[in-house]
C-alpha cells in the first residue's frame, strides 16, 4: 500500500523559524549569487557565437534563444570553433572555458533541480536531487546530500570559480575575435563542373525501319 509522508507541522516551523533565519538566509544567498553569476556567464555566450558565426550581436542572440537548451548551445559552439577556428592553441583554450562552464552549470543544476529539506526548527538540513541517477549498479531517485558547512564551502568555491571564470571569458574574448576565421575572407569554393549532356546514340535495333 502506497503511504503518504506525515504532513510537515507548519506551525511548529513558523513558530521557530525567525531563530533560524541566518541560516537560511546564508544558504538561500548562496544560490541565488550561483544562479546570478552561472547566467551572466550564460550570455557571454552570445559573445562567442557572434564571432564563430562572423555575425552581429542581434543575430548571434536570435540563435542562442533558438537554441534552448545550454548543450545544444556548448555544442554549436565546439562545431563552429573546429571549423572557424585555424589557431590550434586558441580552440583548445576555447574547449578548457567550455569545459569550465559545462562544469559549474552540472553544479548549478543541483541546486536548480532539486527539493530542500528543513527540519522542525527551519534550518535547511539537505537537499534532494529531482533527477535520476544511473549507477553502476542501480537506477536511482532523489539522492540526498546534506546541507552542511562543508556543503557551503563547496558553494562559496563554485561561486568563485564563476566570477573567475566571468572575467577569463572575457580576457579571450578579443583573442578569439582576432583568430578566428572570417567567412568573408575565405576562399570561394570551385565551382563543381556539370558533364556536359551527351548526346544519344541510337542503337540500330533503336532505328526506325523503313518500310516502304
Amino acid at each position: 500500500m502506497n503511504r503518504l509522508p506525515p504532513r510537515p507541522d507548519f506551525e511548529k516551523i513558523e513558530a521557530a523559524a525567525f531563530a533560524s533565519a541566518d541560516q537560511r538566509t546564508a544558504v538561500l544567498a548562496l544560490i541565488g549569487n550561483i544562479v546570478f553569476s552561472w547566467s551572466n556567464n550564460e550570455s557571454l555566450l552570445i559573445y562567442v557565437m557572434m564571432l564563430l558565426l562572423d555575425s552581429d550581436e542581434t543575430t548571434a542572440a536570435v540563435v542562442f534563444s533558438t537554441l534552448n537548451t545550454t548543450r545544444a548551445r556548448l555544442d554549436l559552439i565546439e562545431r563552429l570553433s573546429r571549423v572557424n577556428v585555424t589557431d590550434r592553441a586558441l580552440a583548445k583554450e576555447l574547449a578548457r572555458l567550455m569545459d569550465r562552464f559545462n562544469a559549474c552549470t552540472r553544479a548549478r543544476n543541483e541546486f536548480n533541480h532539486c527539493m530542500y529539506g528543513l527540519d522542525d526548527q527551519g534550518l535547511i538540513t539537505h537537499t534532494r536531487s529531482l533527477r535520476l541517477e544511473l549507477t553502476r549498479t542501480r537506477l536511482q531517485w532523489g539522492n540526498e546530500r546534506p546541507m552542511d558547512e562543508a556543503r557551503m564551502q563547496e558553494m562559496t568555491a563554485l561561486l568563485r570559480e564563476l566570477r573567475a571564470l566571468n572575467r577569463d571569458l572575457w580576457e579571450f574574448l578579443p583573442r578569439l575575435q582576432t583568430g578566428v576565421r572570417s567567412l568573408s575572407s575565405k576562399p570561394p569554393q570551385p565551382a563543381t563542373a556539370t558533364p556536359a549532356a551527351r548526346p544519344r546514340q541510337d542503337r540500330p535495333q533503336d532505328r526506325p525501319q523503313d518500310r516502304s
